[in-house]
């Protein structure tokens, strides 16, 4: 089954802290791997401790992709926030968060 991902409205600020490459390898992995099988953890896609982001994580090098199911069921990702993990700080948006 494939499913449609669906971006929240605060992703397209925090893409525009990203340069042209890492928003095309965000849209390149999130095309591979989340498109089928999103929710079967790998390497890659975690299920994350509760935190104030989203439940799940994806790794593209040291960007990282935060993603929901939808809440009724449906085929659909919900990709919540996207940034840059160096060591172990994590930016969005252009500003350090902690997870």
């Amino acid at each position: 089954m494939s499913y449609e991902i669906e971006f929240a409205e605060s992703v397209k600020r925090q893409l525009r802290a990203l340069t042209a490459h890492q928003r095309a390898e965000i849209f390149d992995g999130i095309e591979e791997q989340l498109t089928y099988e999103p929710f079967m953890e790998t390497r890659n896609r975690k299920l994350l401790r509760p935190n104030p982001f989203a439940p799940w994580e994806l790794r593209v090098g040291d960007l990282r992709i935060f993603y929901e199911p939808a809440p009724d069921g449906a085929p659909i990702v919900r990709v919540l926030a996207v940034g840059v993990k160096k060591g172990s700080i994590l930016r969005i948006g252009g500003q350090e968060v902690k997870l």
